[in-house]
């Protein structure tokens, strides 16, 4: 199957200018910032950075899964409609048909005490209006499709008889069951060791491309994002960063906080490298510093880093940072 490319397709999901607030008693808490993504079918979208940078509460928010006294504003535009202003009642027919997520626990997200198969069929009832025998067909296809050894077999078997790894390849095939759009891929290989990572990566490439599904990828791991990703939108601190096409973004990287991820990140080509941490921790909302938020870490900061919020600029080959020292510095 041909899929088109960017330059041939229009965006299934455009976010623009999202925004995220939490509203407290003191004063409310943007949490995302400017937040914008496209995603294209057939191709793999890429979110990164730290533990509460935004990643996860972004998606979350195109989803309508924001908790109490959170607030999104903005637009997300997919079939021809605003998610962010859509009840919830027409979101509950597009979450788990038109758009899928993949959640980093799946022994969390799947039910310990119901077989593989009544997680599968009731899931496909729900949303296809199917009967039993079909939905148990189509399940056992599903776990055919994801590499599970005797599909029809494991429609009776539970969620503790299998490993971390092929509970995860369940957790996709529910996620494909009503041949969805768009795949959220929230950090699918956490906890998962590096042969089962890869076998995932794969499986979600592959099924990517059969099904001119667009996948976005969540992770604050850009080992797993160079393997998988065509693009990638590094955030801090709520804002994006960095942009661009990840070959490029991750081997040239123009912004501080981009360039100190990769300093930190092992390469088993180079044993004798010595890995160098990023200094400090993101911290929560409340303490976000004042202009650029990465500035209180960047061992290139000026002193107008403490006052200006810089603007995502392009900086060439498809590439944005934000960023108010020259790029070239860093090379």
């Amino acid at each position: 199957m041909t899929v088109a490319s960017p330059a041939q397709a229009a965006p299934i999901l455009r976010v623009e200018d999202l925004q995220v607030v939490v509203r407290g008693r003191k004063r409310p808490l943007r949490v995302v910032d400017g937040f914008h993504l496209d995603v294209f079918p057939g191709r793999v979208t890429g979110v990164a950075g730290e533990s509460g940078s935004g990643k996860t509460i972004s998606m979350m928010s195109v989803l309508g899964l924001l908790p109490q006294g959170v607030h999104a504003s903005g637009v997300a535009w997919f079939g021809g409609r605003d998610l962010l202003s859509l009840p919830n009642e027409e979101l509950n027919g597009i979450r788990g048909k038109d758009i899928a997520l993949v959640m980093q626990d799946p022994r969390s997200s799947l039910h310990p005490m119901l077989s593989v198969g009544a997680q599968l069929t009731d899931h496909l009832r729900h949303h296809l209006h199917i009967g039993e025998r079909e939905a148990r067909e189509r399940a056992a296809d599903l776990l055919h499709q994801v590499r599970i050894p005797d599909p029809v077999g494991s429609l009776n078997a539970y969620p503790h008889q299998f490993s971390g790894g092929m509970c995860q390849r369940i957790s996709i095939a529910i996620a494909l069951a009503c041949g969805p759009r768009i795949l959220i891929a929230d950090e699918p290989t956490t906890g998962l060791d590096v042969t089962v990572q890869a076998g995932i990566l794969h499986l979600l490439r592959e099924l990517g491309e059969a099904h001119g599904l667009g996948i976005v990828l969540i992770t604050h791991d850009l080992g797993v994002m160079s393997g998988l990703a065509d693009t990638v939108s590094v955030m801090y601190a709520g804002r994006i960063v960095e942009s661009g096409p990840t070959s490029i973004v991750l081997s040239s990287p123009r912004h501080p906080y981009t360039h100190a991820l990769l300093a930190a990140l092992p390469r088993p080509d180079r044993s004798d490298r010595v890995l160098t941490p990023i200094p400090g921790n993101l911290g929560p909302p409340h303490r976000w510093p004042q202009g650029c938020a990465f500035h209180p870490r960047c061992p290139y900061r000026t002193p107008e880093c403490s006052e200006v919020v810089p603007d995502l600029v392009a900086v060439g080959s498809g590439q944005q940072h934000a960023c108010l020292v020259d790029p070239l510095a860093l090379t």
